[in-house]
């Protein structure tokens, strides 16, 4: 072997080393991206989510909860009610400021927990336009009424008069906001009917769950 191949090999070993580093380095450069990382986006939406009061941290957890599951509600209208089902696009309106709560409870907790059942009445008047007081729309005031109950302290009581004053309020106005936006027939309007009894029965039982475990656990902190 001559002294020029020698070299050779040497230059090419080299760069065989160098390739195996830097594409060693890359890979762990990616391993620690969390932005790269399905674990990490999930570890980033619980810190998202997350707060030092459970009641802020429960109300984090159920905006993001219906934030998300606004998006199949035109699916369910579309294959159980028909008619109209597209004036349910309307409803995501509401749907950044449901998402948008837990960044508020970031800046001020209480107004970010208040966020949560403002946007529940704003949603909930909104749909009794689009849908008519028929499909009983009105009964996700209730889900609002849990979280204003639950979802506040004793000395907040100013917040939680005001909340429920306003349910009450918007309440009394589904009958009262003119023609709807969509057409249902009557058979229509009683499967409407049979959809929302069953998601208000179900956004309920997660409310009460979230915000039970919340209080029991700051009672426990503070024991």
């Amino acid at each position: 072997m001559s002294a020029t191949d020698g070299v050779n090999d040497r230059s090419i070993g080299g760069a065989q080393i160098a390739v195996g580093e830097a594409f060693n380095g890359k890979s762990s450069k990616l391993a620690r991206n969390p932005r790269r990382s399905g674990v990490s986006l999930r570890t980033q939406l619980g810190a998202l989510l997350a707060h030092d009061d459970p009641l802020t941290a429960a109300c984090n957890s159920i905006a993001h909860l219906v934030a998300w599951n606004q998006p199949l509600y035109p699916l369910y209208l579309w294959y159980l009610v028909g008619g109209s089902w597209w004036v349910s696009f309307w409803t995501f309106l509401s749907t950044p400021f449901f998402a948008s709560v837990p960044l508020v409870a970031r800046r001020h907790v209480l107004l970010g927990r208040a966020l949560l059942p403002l946007t529940g009445v704003a949603n909930g008047m909104l749909s009794a336009k689009v849908f008519g007081a028929a499909s009983d729309v009105d009964l996700f005031l209730i889900p609002c009424a849990l979280i204003t109950l639950l979802g506040f302290r004793a000395r907040e009581w100013r917040t939680i008069a005001a909340l429920l004053c306003l349910i009450f309020a918007a309440s009394l106005t589904g009958d009262h906001l003119g023609a709807t936006l969509g057409r249902f027939t009557p058979d229509q309007y009683v499967h409407f009917r049979h959809l929302n009894i069953y998601s208000v029965v179900g956004l309920s039982a997660v409310v009460l769950w979230s915000l039970i475990r919340a209080r029991i656990a700051e009672h426990r902190k503070s024991a």
